[in-house]
């Protein structure tokens, strides 16, 4: 009875997030690093969203759900960046166990919903181009928010069944988890738990989050190749181009390094840390960049709303 009340009290302690194998004189330049980045995060997507809400022309299904991306990428960042920040400043590199439950919880509920938003995303774009008549009739209000009201759901399920997989484990070898956050990877190697049906768990929930959303990237962008391909003037191919680059962009990105990491072999945890730092952080930061360098609509907003700005501090400093 008493090995058995220690063993579960030992799974309830902290845990310990060892971080970048670094030499110590560089946790001050990875912490400024870690900070420019997340600041960036934080003005470009509450810049976005600001933008979206503030500016009417911006009223249209695809702003709306880039707007929701860009709820998502300002918040599954804000899970990750904090922590690592204070690991970097802090000796103390703790973690409690149920801050690790809610970290794994919350970046896999944003980041699988990510997934799935960037797939209602694409099938928006394969309506416009492809039906442009039957545009506003089919991706209608009503529509866009069961797309999106969809992704978080499937996030929300996946998230559920992730951690509670996870966190039924057994972590009697090591506390410390060779990672800047909680991941269920880096967690599945310190468990003394038999992983076998938990890895076939894992790799079935991966596959149904990333195959359809993948698939219906894919046919949706064949059709739009397809479409744009018979347009006959070099101008018009352009314009249907760049409505889709952006987007193709941050799925780039995001795929990319998901995929990166999740077939990098588990005896190079760092390159694994490195894809995880680009999806973390990096595509939250560049998407906001993709879609206002590539977005005539957001960057006239963007000078409409600094143009307000810039008359409204000069007429302050007249009555001054």
């Amino acid at each position: 009875m008493g090995d058995r009340g220690a063993s579960n009290h030992s799974e309830l302690t902290d845990f310990i997030l060892l971080g970048f194998r670094v030499r110590p004189e560089l946790h001050i330049f990875l912490f400024l690093l870690i900070l420019l980045v997340y600041a960036m995060v934080l003005l470009g997507n509450s810049g976005m969203i600001t933008i979206i809400m503030t500016d009417p022309r911006l009223n249209t299904p695809m702003y709306f759900f880039l707007g929701n991306l860009s709820f998502i990428d300002l918040f599954y960042s804000s899970v990750i960046a904090p922590k690592a920040m204070i690991n970097f400043w802090s000796e103390n590199k703790s973690i409690s166990f149920a801050g690790c439950v809610t970290q794994l919880f919350l970046f896999a509920l944003f980041i699988v919903t990510e997934g799935f938003l960037l797939a209602a995303m694409a099938y928006d774009r394969f309506i416009a181009i492809c039906n442009p008549l039957l545009y506003s009739v089919q991706m209608s209000t009503h529509l866009c928010t069961q797309l999106v009201a969809g992704s978080y759901f499937c996030g929300f399920i996946t998230s559920v069944l992730q951690t509670s997989m996870t966190f039924i484990l057994s972590f009697c070898a090591s506390r410390a988890i060779d990672h800047f956050y909680c991941d269920y990877r880096p967690l599945q190697r310190i468990s003394c738990s038999d992983l076998y049906i938990h890895k076939i768990v894992s790799f079935f929930l991966c596959s149904i989050i990333i195959l359809p959303t993948i698939i219906v990237i894919i046919v949706s962008y064949m059709y739009i190749v397809s479409t744009v391909l018979k347009i006959r003037s070099t101008e018009g191919r352009k314009k249907a181009f760049s409505t889709c680059s952006s987007h193709l962009g941050a799925v780039s990105v995001l795929y990319g390094a998901i995929i990166f990491m999740y077939v990098i072999p588990d005896r190079f945890p760092e390159l694994s840390k490195v894809a995880s730092l680009c999806y973390t952080l990096v595509t939250p930061m560049l998407n906001p960049l993709i879609y206002s360098l590539r977005n005539k609509d957001v960057k006239e907003a963007l000078r409409k709303i600094l143009g307000k700005k810039l008359f409204l501090f000069n007429s302050i400093l007249k009555f001054m």
